[in-house]
């Protein structure tokens, strides 16, 4: 064996050993998990699916923490502004790197104050009308809102969010205007579309499946490209009436900058060791949400490349938190 393949071999070694050594001796107390949204949505209910199997696996207490307010940035930055020792986590959706640009001033840098860890969800949404609509598709929805321009309010869960982006994208698409209702996540939309305050809403699927299995909301179609394999019936938007329309953002884990590289690695295998229970990605189906894995660098990579994409749509249908 050659002198270099023996030094190369120690080196790998050293870097197993020293990443075993550090899984070991952590977690050393609970770890809080922030979810920058209130409880009951699709971000939190990923973040409980994954910290009660982390919890597990790392025989350590993972205990979620929402920290609603502000688009998620009230969250974020507590998490931003956290030790970097592994104790303090974020849970947050594509809506952090789109607050970047709503927001002309944020009390921290969305990608240098952040470790991005790991995928763990994609955030499929359905668009739904209050059953005092009568459209039935997609395409009825249009036709109805270019009879009224401005007419239909919409609820989102926030200036910015995901939701919001996703219903600004269908409107600047399909050439029609409609009146935005923000609310502080996406349960308290849920609960404005019921009681017909507003019409219209698009929902993360967790948020607006168990309303639509009791009628009380009728979905028209989800966001994505192809359908979502726990609402097989339910078109998509693009194949129900706006050919081309697609938004389907993430829900991912997160940390403080300066993690530890063995923490974030340790991490991140552990996640997608997760992901691909079965049980888990049933549970996850059964919710609405669609597992998502993938390296810390494909995360990041997402990040810079959705930072652009966002900045262009916010740009586009004037979206501002300031």
């Amino acid at each position: 064996m050659s002198r270099h393949i023996s030094t190369g071999l120690a080196a790998l070694a050293l870097v197993v050993c020293a990443t075993s050594a550090f899984a070991q001796n952590y977690p050393t107390r609970p770890v809080r998990v922030i979810v920058p949204w209130p409880a009951g949505g699709s971000i939190g209910t990923t973040a409980r699916i994954v910290t009660q199997r982390l919890s597990t696996l790392l025989h350590g207490s993972f205990v979620v923490d929402n920290r609603a307010g502000a688009a998620g940035t009230i969250g974020a930055e507590l998490a931003a502004k956290s030790p970097a020792d592994g104790h303090t986590l974020m849970v947050h959706s594509a809506t952090h790197v789109a607050n970047a640009t709503t927001y002309k001033h944020l009390p921290y840098r969305t990608i240098e104050d952040f470790t991005p860890i790991a995928f763990l969800s994609a955030q499929p949404a359905v668009l739904v009308v209050h059953s005092s609509l009568s459209v039935k598709s997609t395409r009825e929805f249009i036709a109805l809102a270019k009879s009224r321009p401005a007419q239909i309010n919409y609820a989102s869960s926030g200036n910015g969010s995901s939701p919001h982006l996703a219903m600004g994208l269908f409107a600047t698409t399909a050439n029609i205007s409609l009146t935005h209702v923000p609310f502080r996540g996406g349960p308290p939309a849920i609960t404005s579309l019921l009681a017909g305050e507003t019409q219209a809403s698009i929902a993360t699927l967790p948020n607006a499946l168990p309303h639509v299995t009791a009628g009380r909301i009728r979905a028209l179609g989800v966001t994505t490209a192809k359908r979502v394999a726990s609402t097989p019936n339910i078109p998509t938007i693009a194949e129900s009436g706006l050919p081309g329309y697609e938004m389907n953002p993430w829900i991912s884990l997160f940390g403080p900058a300066g993690l530890k590289r063995e923490l974030v690695a340790e991490l991140n295998t552990t996640v997608n060791k997760i992901l691909r229970e079965p049980d888990i990605a049933k549970s996850m189906v059964n919710q609405g949400l669609e597992a998502w894995s993938g390296t810390p660098e494909q995360l990041a990579a997402r990040m810079r490349a959705d930072l652009d994409k966002f900045a262009k749509l916010i740009k586009a249908i004037g979206v501002t938190n300031d």
